[in-house]
């Protein structure tokens, strides 16, 4: 430490004594609860602990400059920043690492976070949206590494949207006049992820307020720098980034995790080029130590060299603050003493308190459950087994609920046999505490409040004299047109969106007509068109964003299932981003054009509407649906229907196709088809033929495949035919196999078949190009002939003969 005092400068900020050493309150309280913290892992009452230790000092100078109504997009080791702002308390941060599940003491994310994952709540318990420029807002975390850098550009698009568009003023709960910064923060080997590098060049191009913090510790758990980053240093590497006259670009700015007024002089800086300007900053905060290691799943001491370690231990930022602070004269040695000596209270006192609770939580299911296993003892006849895991129970240090419900499930095993009143009071306090915890782990996947687009009545299209037949394409453009001038809230972003109205002309003219801040091409950066979408979304805008084809949605794809589809799960119904993905699929030919990922869609989007369309007043009317409600979409457009002749309806903007209903398309009696999509057509071909030869088949269109058919109404149809084909053209054991799990599982369909059900799908592979490749590739109408004429003729042999 010596010769430290020289290595800091003089400075023309002006610093009051008290909030000097309030300052140096927050720092030394955070490193006390990482160490406290840390121990808990190694004592067995945590599973597992992240910690802010050697951070403390740049987040107490971000938070200085932090305001109502901005954002932080952030990074897992922000809890000095966030306990800087009054988003954290100390128990709370406990409670998150017990995983506590209640939102009362954990508010991020009632224990279904890990630790250090914060977020602050943006609705009420009616999922009304609270007034965002009154909060210091914090996106639920994610550990995804650079996963939260897509939506810190939508987070600070949105700013500049509020500044440019005059249309969007009355919505003052969201922004004042677009002042708002988004702070984005992520560890310097994260830098690596191109998830950066692509939010880096977007914030560029767009010149929006974001501010990104990157804390270069020198290491990505074990593999240092050098490894991670061109020239060992993510400012110099984003050099040809800097914003010069007359260019677009960010300003760069370089700062010591350790020098406590030149950490503050650095944040004035960027603030003032964002928050004034809309110019984004990189804000590169170097020399940053960790002193507790990675995390708690092993030491640094493996893999760091004596030199790093004596470094990390000499520029601690606490220590230097504490120097300067002495050397400054804001305060005495007794007056540190007594702070740090209270921050040693005050992490213990959080602890205690959260562990408490936290155990107090439990304590009503240890004590019945032990009560009624007791009361069993008594009157069961199996008194050795359930005296065994009575014991057990009663022994087990700190039970969770895991361990009470394992141990009551094997004692009603055991008494399988028996019929008694202790038994039955056994199952009845099972089934209670089964909702409780179904409540606690299970909950809010998709809105629980009056606002769920799950409550919109369905609207059916009219028609009258001046209802024409006209494209697909002209349906889905009046519809957007009509949209755009009724909502101010929506806009449309893509490749290709804006200029020439999108490849197959949903939006053509509509830039000219309504301007390129509600109509606007990107470049080729599908992540971070999604991220912009979600963080626009989240600031209460309705973006609907664009991913030019269906199967390049696997770009977005990490962003899309890692943070927009457990948004709402994660914060257990707090926050929201109710975006809408547009895209074009099905029949789509080539390896690459095939329009047909469902099957990862249908696994990867659990959180997200997946809404599959047959035609566009269709489209329009999930559009309509979903712009009602408050969940996010995928709405998948038919690519073969844009040319197709539709009628245009009278009340195209009224349309609404209520979510997970099937339409029956076509009545009959022997079979039942069920898809979805281009399929529709494709199945309606087939069905002619079928009725050609004397096979009466009900086609069913699912229209949405998550939700998928709540009424079950597709059961109901197979009662009547008694035999089921799935069909679609996703890969064998995709989207069918889900529709015949939904249908023979969740519905219990089996107990009327009559005859196996089959499922249609296209080939393993890829499919191959053109019209010849489609054919072969895919199921045709000939295919889906064919699985019928086959179950029809094991039935009926004599009326149908074997083909070919």
């Amino acid at each position: 430490m010596t010769g430290t005092s020289d290595l800091i400068t003089s400075t023309d900020v002006f610093l009051t004594k008290d909030e000097v050493l309030n300052d140096y309150r927050i720092a030394c309280e955070s490193r006390e609860v990482s160490i406290t913290g840390r121990k808990d892992v190694f004592m067995g009452r945590a599973n597992f602990g992240v910690f802010g230790d050697g951070k403390e000092l740049a987040q107490i100078a971000m938070s200085k400059v932090f305001r109502k109504g901005d954002f932080r997009s952030g990074y897992y080791r922000d809890q000095t920043f966030l306990a800087a702002v009054g988003g954290l308390t100390w128990q709370q941060f406990f409670a998150q690492l017990y995983a506590h599940p209640d939102i009362a003491h954990d508010p991020f994310s009632a224990g279904r976070s890990m630790n250090a994952h914060y977020g602050n709540r943006w609705i009420n318990d009616k999922g009304e949206w609270l007034n965002q420029t009154e909060l210091y807002n914090t996106v639920s975390d994610v550990s995804s590494t650079a996963g939260q850098m897509p939506r810190s550009i939508g987070l600070a698009y949105a700013s500049k949207l509020y500044r440019q568009n005059p249309d969007l003023a009355f919505l003052s709960n969201f922004s004042v006049n677009g002042n708002e910064v988004c702070f984005a923060t992520i560890g310097d080997a994260s830098t690596s992820q191109g998830m950066f590098f692509e939010s880096i060049n977007a914030a560029g191009v767009l010149q929006i307020p974001v501010i990104f913090s990157v804390w270069d510790d020198g290491y990505g758990i074990s593999v240092p720098i050098e490894y991670q980053t061109t020239k060992s240093s993510i400012s110099e590497a984003l050099a040809g980034f800097q914003k010069k006259d007359d260019t677009n670009g960010i300003e760069i700015i370089v700062a010591r995790a350790w020098n406590y007024p030149e950490l503050i002089e650095a944040y004035q800086r960027a603030a003032l080029y964002a928050r004034d300007h809309h110019i984004p900053v990189l804000v590169h905060v170097i020399e940053v130590t960790q002193q507790l290691g990675h995390s708690t799943s092993g030491s640094h001491e493996r893999y760091k060299s004596r030199e790093r370690l004596t470094f990390e231990r000499e520029f601690d930022c606490n220590l230097h603050f504490r120097e300067w602070i002495l050397s400054n004269d804001y305060a005495n040695e007794e007056e540190l003493k007594e702070i740090e000596n209270k921050a040693k209270e005050t992490a213990k006192k959080s602890r205690n308190a959260a562990w408490s609770a936290y155990r107090d939580s439990i304590k009503p299911d240890i004590e019945s459950a032990m009560q009624l296993l007791k009361k069993a003892v008594a009157e069961s006849k199996q008194t050795t087994e359930l005296t065994k895991l009575t014991e057990e129970l009663e022994h087990t240090e700190n039970p969770v609920r895991r361990e009470i419900i394992s141990t009551v499930k094997k004692a009603l095993v055991a008494m399988r046999f028996e019929e008694h009143q202790a038994k039955k009071a056994i199952i009845t306090w099972l089934e209670k505490v089964t909702i409780e915890n179904k409540e606690r782990f299970n909950t809010h996947l998709l809105s629980e409040y009056p606002t769920s687009p799950m409550h919109v009545k369905g609207v059916a299209p009219e028609y009258d004299e001046r209802s024409t037949s006209v494209d697909g394409r002209e349906i889905i453009n009046t519809y957007f047109d009509q949209l755009l001038a009724h909502e101010p809230r929506v806009f449309a972003i893509g490749e290709d969106v804006g200029k020439i109205g999108d490849v197959n002309q949903g939006f053509a003219g509509l830039q000219d007509k309504y301007g390129e801040l509600r109509v606007t091409d990107t470049g080729i950066r599908e992540t971070t068109i999604i991220g912009q979408g979600i963080g626009a979304a989240m600031r209460g805008l309705r973006p609907i964003v664009e991913i030019q084809y269906f199967d390049y949605i696997y770009y977005a794809l990490a962003t899309l299932t890692d943070d927009l589809a457990s948004l709402r799960y994660r914060t257990a119904g707090g926050q929201l981003a109710p975006l809408i993905i547009r895209t074009r699929g099905h029949r789509l030919e080539g390896i690459w054009h095939s329009g047909s990922p469902m099957s990862a869609m249908l696994g990867c989007m659990r959180g997200i509407h997946v809404l599959v369309p047959r035609n566009f007043v269709q489209a329009a009317g999930f559009y309509n649906t979903i712009l009602k409600g408050d969940d996010p979409a995928l709405i998948i457009e038919c690519l073969n229907g844009y040319r197709i002749k539709e009628k245009l309806p009278a009340n195209l903007l009224d349309v609404c196709v209520p979510l997970g209903v099937p339409e029956v398309l076509k009545t009959g009696t022997d079979l039942t088809i069920v898809t979805y999509g281009s399929m529709c057509r494709i199945v309606m071909e087939a069905a002619n033929q079928l009725e050609q030869v004397g096979i009466h088949v009900e086609v069913i269109d699912v229209q949405s495949l998550l939700p998928f058919d709540i009424h079950h109404r597709i059961v109901e149809s197979i009662k009547k035919t008694n035999r089921v084909i799935f069909a679609d053209e996703d890969v064998p054991g995709g989207a069918s196999a889900f529709m015949m799990q939904q249908v023979l599982d969740e519905q219990q369909a089996y107990r009327w078949l009559d005859s196996a059900p089959k499922a249609v799908s296209a080939q393993a592979h890829r499919p191959a190009y053109a019209s010849d490749g489609d054919y072969f590739s895919k199921p045709n109408a000939e295919t889906i002939f064919e699985a019928a004429y086959e179950i029809m003729r094991e039935v009926r042999p004599t009326d149908f003969p074997e083909l070919y």
